[in-house]
């Protein structure tokens, strides 16, 4: 018999999944990104924010070392080609699956940006010369490099470039110079990769999805990877024996056979609420968010493609906020849909507490009128 689940039966379930449910959760870097396998990262300061809200453990001055300096956990394209930082473990196998696909798809940018396949293949080769022979490169110092050479550099050309030599050649980004990242060689600062057959690791990359997004579809998977649904649907068969379904509102789902039992605990789950940073992944894992953001305010966490900063009760997007610089800190300015009990009051003091410990500056608040 399928279990059925209320939508906020759902939410419950994937802020738990999310590492959302528990504002005392400590856990290293390396843990954290094992647990929800990887953080979108276009913009560094929000995906820090993302960890440290996850984790009463970190600082955003630890995570910012950690990215450069250390060797568990990386900052790269992933997940649909898109920035994210990942555990070092996970990269080795992930980016040999995903390179082939990402690379031909990025062809035709590349030929509108004035690269034929035989230029293009020219200037991994240069980039990769480039850096074995004179370490770490800027992207600038990148840009000249393939100017020097004749080769297409403006626009969005040397980081279309950046991103083949990413996925073809194991580029990846190292330690900053001084506010300017660069680049060097995956292998040289980690190690080798290690490929796995394909549906041996498309069948790992379901498994680690659905441990950070439960309950969850095949599209839902589709979406937040990148891989083709047709694909992934001729895999899903062959996981039943790890994966139960259930239904939300009479639609199936699935969940790990190890989450069952979450829904035996939801009742005692007390309620959680958590500031999430723009574009956090909680809202990045799923082909629609209608189970997350009221219909009547989806305009107002969703603006032209970027997703605001929001504030969450057990999982259900109530409000945004923002952050404001002042002499001696910072202003954290909350603004609900709706009006809202005051017994929030003590959770939005306490998210706001964690927020000036991770930060490291003097947080105060206030909420604004709805």
């Amino acid at each position: 018999m399928t279990l059925n689940l209320t939508a906020h039966q759902a939410r419950l379930l994937r802020t738990r999944a999310q590492l959302l449910a528990s504002p005392t959760l400590k856990l290293t870097a390396g843990e954290l990104l094992t647990n929800i396998f990887a953080v979108q990262a276009q913009n560094l300061g929000a995906a820090y924010q993302s960890m440290g809200v996850r984790s009463q453990g970190l600082t955003e001055a630890q995570l910012a070392h950690e990215r450069q300096f250390d060797s568990e956990i990386c900052w790269r394209w992933s997940l649909r080609g898109t920035l994210h930082l990942m555990t070092v473990e996970d990269a080795r196998w992930f980016v040999p699956l995903m390179a082939e696909d990402l690379v031909a798809a990025d062809r035709l940018r590349l030929k509108q940006l004035g690269y034929t396949d035989r230029l293009a293949e020219k200037a991994v080769d240069l980039v990769l010369h480039q850096i074995e022979q004179y370490g770490e490169q800027t992207r600038e110092e990148i840009a000249r490099l393939l100017k020097d050479n004749k080769l297409p550099f403006e626009g969005q050309a040397t980081v279309h470039i950046l991103f083949k030599a990413v996925w073809q050649a194991g580029v990846c980004p190292g330690a900053d110079r001084g506010k300017k990242p660069t680049y060097t060689l995956f292998e040289k600062r980690y190690g080798a990769f290690k490929p796995r057959p394909r549906g041996e690791a498309l069948a790992e990359l379901v498994l680690r999805y659905l441990k950070a997004y439960s309950p969850a579809r095949p599209q839902d998977f589709a979406v937040w990877s990148g891989v083709k649904i047709s694909e992934v649907r001729s895999l899903w068969p062959g996981l039943q024996d790890q994966i139960t379904e259930v239904e939300i509102e009479g639609a199936p789902n699935w969940m790990l056979n190890e989450q069952i039992h979450w829904v035996d605990e939801l009742e005692s789950q007390p309620p959680v609420l958590r500031l999430l940073p723009y574009f956090d992944t909680y809202l990045l894992g799923y082909a629609n968010r209608e189970l997350t953001i009221p219909k009547a305010f989806t305009s107002r966490v969703l603006k032209g493609g970027v997703i605001d900063a929001m504030v969450a009760l057990d999982g259900w997007i109530i409000g945004t906020w923002k952050l404001t610089s002042r002499r001696g800190g910072l202003d954290l300015s909350v603004q609900y849909f709706e009006e809202q009990p005051k017994k929030l009051q003590p959770l939005i003091e306490a998210e706001a507490k964690n927020l000036s410990r991770f930060l490291e500056k003097t947080v105060t608040f206030k909420v604004g009128e709805p």
